[in-house]
């Protein structure tokens, strides 16, 4: 089982980005999917969930401002924020949930800052 995460990176105040976590080695369609994240010297946050049905769920801190999304045929779950903000600054993980079951990927940095 493997999930890659790709999209990270330094982005301006303002501005927006998309993640991308690419899952391999399960049944992508039977797994809710989503993102953490985790700022330094701060908990670990989830960020948003999306369902098997498509159904989603956010943050109060991304309400608004984040869309997360999931492609079946590809496997793929992906998250844009937009209108980031330094407080967005964080290593994002993605996961995979199935019951009890649960994978993750290994976090991607993502740096709000001019």
């Amino acid at each position: 089982v493997q999930f890659v995460e790709s999209g990270g990176g330094l982005v301006q105040p303002g501005g927006s980005l998309r993640l991308s976590c690419a899952a391999s080695g399960i049944l992508f369609s039977i797994y809710g999917m989503g993102w953490f994240r985790q700022a330094p010297g701060k908990q670990r946050e989830l960020v948003a969930h999306i369902a098997t049905g498509g159904s989603t769920t956010y943050a109060d801190s991304v309400k608004g401002r984040g869309t997360i999304s999931r492609d079946n045929a590809k496997n793929t779950v992906y998250l844009r924020i937009s209108n980031l903000k330094p407080e967005d600054t964080a290593i994002y993980y993605c996961y995979g949930r199935w019951g009890t079951t649960e994978y993750w990927g290994q976090g991607i940095q993502v740096t709000v800052s001019s």
